[in-house]
C-alpha cells in the first residue's frame, strides 16, 4: 500500500501542464520543397520563473542562493548557464525539429546563418527551470514566439505561440539547464509535427 501511495504521488508530481500550441497566423505549407531555413534565437525578452524575472535579476538572485548552499557553486552554475543557449537548447531544438521531419521523409531543415529564402524566429518568452528532488519532481515549461518570415521582406508567413513545452526526462535529472532544453526540444518536435502535417 505504501508503495503504491509512493507510485501515485511521484506520478502527480511528474505531470506536466499541457503545451498549447496557438496558431495566430498563416500555415507552413510555403515551405514546401525548402531544403534549408535559417534560424535566429532570440532571448533579449526572455522573462524567468512565476515572478517574471528579467534574466539581469534572475542571475544575481540564483548565484547567491547556490553560493549559500555551496561556497562557489553560484559561480559555477552562472558559467554553465551562460553557455547553456549556445550549447544546449538552441541544438535541442535544431536537433529535434530536424529529426522528426526527416523521420517523415520531408527535406527541410533548421540552420543557424543559413543562407535562405525564409527565416524562423525563435523568441524565447518565458521559462521556469522546474526542480528535482528525487521523488518529487517538477518539469521545466518554456514558452516561445515562433515566427517564420520572408528573410529578405521579414514579411511574417506563418506564426505560433508555444506555451509551456515541458522539459522533463525518465528518471531523476538535477540540472535546472537541461530540464529547460528539454523544453526546448519539446517545442522543436511540436513545431515539426505542425509542419509535417502541413507538408504532406
Amino acid at each position: 500500500m505504501k508503495k503504491l501511495l509512493l507510485l501515485m504521488l511521484v506520478a502527480i508530481s511528474t505531470i506536466a501542464l499541457a503545451q498549447k500550441f496557438k496558431i495566430q497566423s498563416g500555415d507552413a505549407k510555403f515551405l514546401k520543397g525548402t531544403e534549408t531555413v535559417n534560424v535566429v534565437f532570440d532571448y533579449s525578452g526572455m522573462k524567468l520563473l512565476k515572478e517574471n524575472y528579467t534574466e539581469a535579476e534572475y542571475i544575481p538572485r540564483r548565484v547567491e542562493e547556490v553560493n549559500k548552499k555551496t561556497p562557489g557553486g553560484g559561480d559555477i552554475w552562472k558559467k554553465q548557464w551562460e553557455r547553456s543557449k549556445e550549447e544546449l537548447w538552441n541544438p535541442k531544438f535544431i536537433t529535434i525539429f530536424n529529426k522528426v521531419l526527416t523521420k517523415e521523409g520531408i527535406n527541410t531543415k533548421l540552420q543557424e546563418n543559413a543562407k535562405s529564402p525564409y527565416t524562423l524566429v525563435v523568441k524565447v518568452k518565458w521559462v521556469y527551470p522546474g526542480w528535482d528532488a528525487g521523488i518529487m519532481k517538477q518539469p521545466a515549461k518554456v514558452t516561445t514566439q515562433l515566427t517564420f518570415m520572408d528573410s529578405s521582406s521579414k514579411k511574417v508567413l506563418f506564426d505560433v505561440e508555444s506555451i509551456d513545452a515541458p522539459g522533463d526526462q525518465w528518471g531523476s535529472n538535477f540540472n535546472n539547464e537541461t530540464r529547460v532544453g528539454e523544453g526546448f526540444a519539446k517545442t522543436g518536435k511540436t513545431l515539426a509535427q505542425k509542419i509535417e502535417k502541413d507538408l504532406k
